[in-house]
């Protein structure tokens, strides 16, 4: 039987059902009942379940998934830091920032090998949520000034009309850029500090600005005409890319993952609601809006697209969402009952649908608390 609110008080009214089933229970004690079968997890429960799932899986290293990706440690640490239930004092951050703090290079980078760009971004993030009483100020400013290094500019020989230009890929200049990482990048410096006129931020969004389907002034792509509807695709670089594949006449796919990262990382680099470039986005997002799926990209990169969504929302400061129809969305209650439908027994999340490694319980379980954060009262 599916209770609505005018089921609930027949039954009630009626005195049969759960009162007789009781043996003559009071009415409050079948009142009670009957809210508890209506009754949804809330956040605070789900990131309960979520942190218990990651505890027993910390390895002898102090991380999670060492063996696949340092930055996956660095974005538990800073899932369980921002989740409102673990403080940085807790064991299990303080193995996890020894092992971080353990692989900084000379430079300063959090594991300067291949994906330093992405270990270090999220290892600052993570580094900037504990610290308390400037015990990690060392780490975070040597930190900027290496990711400052890997973002795409006159120091590797391009220029502000190349494609590459402002961006940064998982390792620098060892990789062309995408805006995934350009995001991360982008909120790692700002949420360690740098103000939104900072000149490597205002380089990034001349990046950012090219992977937006949207024929304007801050885009100058070939390509930007074919889709043309306000979204993001993953990179400018290399003639435009998608993950999402091409759409019927040849152009890059827009999907609302890379749509909530890009227009997070405007935000964040001081854009305002009236620039064409948030209106464009925010279109996009009120005529996709769904979290049943990554809309252009169904269930891939699912949870991803959720801690960007979350992440973008709450930067954003609205509580409700109003889509193409009208109606308005309370994305915190969506979100956290669209997580808690998809929490294993285990406490844990996954996705089948194992593209961008969201086949690792670890990453995924990260990422969802990320998300949850972000729906609690309190959250930044």
């Amino acid at each position: 039987m599916i209770w609505t609110s005018s089921s609930r008080r027949r039954f009630l009214r009626q005195g049969t059902g759960l009162i007789g089933i009781a043996g003559g229970l009071g009415s409050g004690s079948a009142l009670a009942a009957v809210q508890a079968v209506d009754r949804h997890p809330t956040s605070a429960e789900l990131i309960e379940k979520g942190v218990a799932f990651l505890r027993p899986r910390q390895d002898a290293k102090g991380g999670w998934s060492t063996g696949r990706e340092l930055g996956v440690t660095a974005l538990v640490a800073t899932a369980l830091l921002r989740s409102g239930q673990v403080a940085p004092g807790d064991p299990l951050v303080v193995r996890a920032l020894d092992l971080l703090e353990a692989s900084i290079g000379p430079k300063g980078g959090v594991s300067e090998a291949a994906h330093a760009n992405y270990a270090t971004s999220i290892g600052l993030m993570a580094f900037t949520e504990a610290n308390k009483g400037g015990r990690y100020d060392r780490i975070i400013k040597s930190a900027q000034t290496f990711l400052k290094t890997m973002q795409w500019d006159e120091g590797e020989g391009k220029t502000s009309e190349d494609g590459f230009y402002g961006g940064a890929g998982y390792g620098g200049s060892n990789s062309r850029p995408d805006l995934s990482n350009t995001a991360f990048f982008i909120e790692a410096l700002r949420e360690s500090g740098l103000p939104a006129d900072d000149p490597n931020l205002k380089k990034a969004i001349v990046f950012v600005s090219r992977c937006q389907n949207l024929k304007s002034e801050f885009n100058d792509q070939p390509w930007v005409g074919q889709v043309n509807d306000g979204g993001f695709i993953y990179t400018a670089a290399n003639d435009g890319q998608s993950m999402a594949g091409k759409d019927a006449a040849g152009g890059p796919r827009t999907y609302a993952s890379m749509t909530y990262a890009g227009l997070k990382s405007m935000i964040y680099a001081g854009l305002k609601r009236d620039d064409p470039r948030v209106k464009a986005a925010m279109t996009y997002i009120k005529e996709h809006y769904t979290l049943d799926e990554n809309p252009g990209m169904a269930q891939q990169g699912l949870y991803y697209y959720y801690h960007t969504f979350a992440k973008t929302m709450a930067v954003l400061g609205d509580a409700t969402v109003t889509d193409a129809k009208g109606v308005a969305h309370d994305w915190r209650v969506e979100l956290t009952s669209a997580l808690a439908k998809r929490q294993e027994p285990s406490g844990g999340w996954v996705n089948k649908a194992d593209r961008f490694m969201e086949g690792d319980p670890n990453l995924v379980t990260a990422y969802a608390l990320l998300a949850l954060a972000y729906t609690r009262p309190r959250a930044h």
